[in-house]
């Protein structure tokens, strides 16, 4: 399936090219796993490329989940590179960290004209690292962004707790909550400490084309709907020329996929990874997989009509 991957240092960006087996001019931007070639980008793309689509994934490096300087340039290179494999629609899709990364991408780029952001933030996250240093699975970067831009880092809201302190609260808070991982307070107290300033927040105004914001209440990441509804009264108050949509549920917690997606990693028991990663997940197991069944034919109808 795969034919082409891109190393940073030959070709600017990391990436795994998956071609759709027939003609098309549509091609999406996907940001999944810790890398783009591992087993959930894989799926992904198989995913995409059912639905007629050519997929790029891309990731900051070959094997790392860790966002820090992350050069938006990246995907100019990749949108050039699939425009030369005669994609004529470009769009975008990110979940979590990079459902944030999805939006900035957008709001750079108005090549891309449907920009999916699943969890996403409404603002520049802080950069972090998954190095384990000290032992912890994750850190915060040294006052360092998520993302840069023409080799500067975009103004960002600092994690209101440094190493080690950061990844012990998170322990904490997933431990309280019965959750594999959660940070909902760590993001809640980071926002209490340091108000988001206007240039911290995404400019999603400048998005253009389909944008779909898919959140769920339950989710222990982060508050993802309240973002979500804070980007609708941006798009509300400010002249914009896209077509958004918010697809906001009670019950989907942080993993707010397709449903066949899900079946495809996970052929048997697609619903236990959900299950064993976040209590609300095995509490409303027919409730989050409702949401996820409604989403997938939301999104496969989306997909249709670009």
């Amino acid at each position: 399936m795969k034919n082409k991957v891109f190393r940073i240092d030959s070709d600017g960006f990391n990436g795994a090219w998956y071609p759709a087996p027939g003609q098309s001019g549509r091609g999406l931007i996907i940001m999944l796993g810790d890398s783009s070639e591992d087993y959930m980008a894989r799926t992904a793309a198989k995913w995409l490329n059912r639905q007629g689509l050519h997929a790029m994934a891309m990731s900051p490096d070959k094997k790392d989940y860790g966002h820090h300087s992350y050069p938006l340039e990246r995907f100019g290179k990749a949108i050039a590179f699939m425009k030369a494999q005669g994609c004529e629609k470009l769009g975008v899709v990110g979940a979590s960290t990079t459902g944030m990364l999805a939006l900035l991408a957008a709001s750079y780029y108005p090549e891309l004209s449907l920009t999916v952001a699943i969890s996403p933030s409404d603002f520049v996250m802080e950069g972090f690292y998954r190095d384990g240093k000290d032992g912890a699975t994750e850190r915060p970067g040294d006052n360092e962004s998520s993302v840069s831009w023409q080799g500067k880092p975009l103004p960002f809201l600092p994690y209101a707790y440094r190493h080690p302190e950061y990844w012990q609260k998170i322990q904490e808070e997933s431990k309280a909550g019965g959750d594999k991982v959660a940070s909902r307070k760590l993001f809640d107290e980071s926002e209490k400490r340091h108000p988001i300033r206007e240039e911290e927040r995404i400019k999603v105004e400048n998005i253009h084309g389909k944008l779909i914001f898919i959140g769920a209440e339950d989710d222990v990441l982060w508050d993802t709907c309240r973002y979500i509804r804070r980007m609708e009264k941006r798009l509300g108050s400010l002249p914009h020329d896209s077509d958004f949509e918010s697809w906001l549920y009670v019950h989907g917690t942080h993993f707010a996929f397709p449903e066949s997606m899900l079946k495809m990693m996970l052929p048997v028991g697609s619903g236990l990874l959900v299950s064993y990663m976040f209590r609300a997940g095995k509490e409303h197991k027919r409730e989050c997989r409702d949401t996820r069944i409604d989403i997938d034919r939301r999104l496969k109808q989306t997909l249709t009509d670009w």
